[in-house]
């Protein structure tokens, strides 16, 4: 069974209602088994970009150092699922488990593809899997841990802004389109990067919105939630996870969050079985 870390980061949104970020963890957190949960305290203050280009740079820092050293300390057998927060802080958690055999699938409705000299928020979130990439600012990139394009596979994006569209076209990554999204594409796409482990990133947006409603930026035409759940089951039957990550609850209200709760649980059961 998987270990929870929960991460109720919101300095990487580019939202305004970013702190609702807070209340979405903390909601889903109290849906876990307590024994299993770890949370990292988060800073209150929003941070400054310290020259970065990144907003709340500061703050994010400190985040991704408690995540990465909370990884290492508590090292065991089973894997981790990291509960946001912003898409963020999935990066120290694929940092923590890159390697030359691992594959990463990035469920979501954004790219997530920007550099700070392309976005217009300057939020991390939209910067996140280029993080992972090794592109972005160094003091928040993997760097020297960086993932290959050739083994990552963004599935359901739909809201791709130009200059990220232009550096997936030429990138290498395996783009799974939402409005033809299959778990055995999924499966095919993965198989073909030669990984032998896989980490999956679940942003809550990369669903439609008819069946969540609890996310910043909700994009038509998304995944219905038991492809997302098929999809990562039929991965799992051959490859195992060394990690996952899910973000993006960001609940209007109480009321709200309850109805969300049960689709969020089913993707959170199939990650962390």
């Amino acid at each position: 069974m998987a270990r929870f870390l929960v991460v109720p980061q919101w300095q990487g949104s580019p939202s305004a209602r970013a702190m609702a970020f807070i209340d979405g963890a903390e909601i889903i957190a109290g849906d876990l088994p307590r024994a299993a949960c770890t949370t990292i305290e988060v800073p209150l203050e929003a941070g400054d970009a310290i020259g970065t280009g990144v907003a709340r740079a500061s703050a994010l820092h400190r985040i991704r150092d408690a995540v990465a050293a909370d990884l290492q300390a508590n090292e065991s057998d089973g894997h981790v699922v990291v509960v946001g927060g912003d898409c963020g802080v999935a990066v120290p958690a694929v940092a923590h488990v890159a390697g030359d055999d691992l594959a990463v699938v990035w469920f979501d409705a954004h790219g997530d593809l920007h550099e700070p000299d392309t976005s217009p928020s300057a939020a991390f979130a939209g910067m996140a899997l280029r993080a992972v990439l090794g592109g972005g600012h160094p003091s928040l990139s993997l760097g020297e841990r960086a993932i290959a394009p050739e083994r990552v596979v963004l599935a359901g994006a739909r809201a791709l802004e130009d200059e990220e569209a232009d550096y997936l076209d030429g990138s290498g990554i395996a783009h799974l389109s939402a409005a033809t999204f299959e778990a055995g594409e999924l499966v095919e796409a993965v198989a073909a990067t030669g990984a032998a482990r896989v980490y999956v990133h679940v942003d809550l947006d990369v669903l439609d919105p008819a069946h969540v409603t609890g996310v910043a930026d909700a994009q038509p035409f998304g995944l219905a939630p038991s492809d997302l759940v098929a999809a990562i089951a039929a991965l799992r039957a051959v490859l195992p996870l060394a990690g996952a990550s899910v973000t993006g609850f960001a609940p209007t209200t109480p009321a709200a969050a309850v109805d969300d709760m049960g689709t969020i649980l089913r993707i959170i059961g199939a990650l962390a079985r």
